[in-house]
């Protein structure tokens, strides 16, 4: 399966010498300005992977699908809890309640992302 994959961020990216399916967009730097240009161009059955709760919140009702980088999607049943909790933590952290963050990126998260994917480009390839 020859999947189109476009990076976004508000610096240059390298992309993959030879691969013609990997492109990178890069935007001006600023709060959210990469978040905006991945909002305005998602279209309805493309995936999307974040870990930025608030952007799939954005993302999710349009119709795209939402990954974070350790495998959990992000659907209309979930997103508003997420949010909410995200939410919590950020208040949290503010606080100085919570000082940590997530747990590393082990080879268990790896997996479980590489799952989830699987299983989404699947579902989306039986869509088509």
């Amino acid at each position: 399966m020859q999947v189109e994959t476009v990076l976004v961020a508000n610096q240059r990216l390298q992309t993959p010498a030879g691969n013609p399916h990997v492109s990178a967009v890069w935007v001006d730097g600023g709060p959210d300005v990469a978040d905006q240009h991945i909002v305005d161009h998602a279209e309805r059955g493309d995936l999307v992977v974040t870990q930025d709760i608030p952007l799939a919140a954005l993302l999710v009702p349009e119709g795209v699908v939402v990954l974070d980088p350790r495998g959990e999607e992000h659907t209309m049943e979930t997103i508003g809890e997420r949010l909410s909790i995200r939410d919590f933590m950020e208040q949290a952290r503010t606080a100085g309640i919570v000082t940590g963050g997530p747990p590393p990126f082990d080879a268990r998260a790896k997996q479980a992302f590489a799952s989830a994917l699987d299983r989404a480009l699947t579902r989306m390839v039986r869509r088509t």
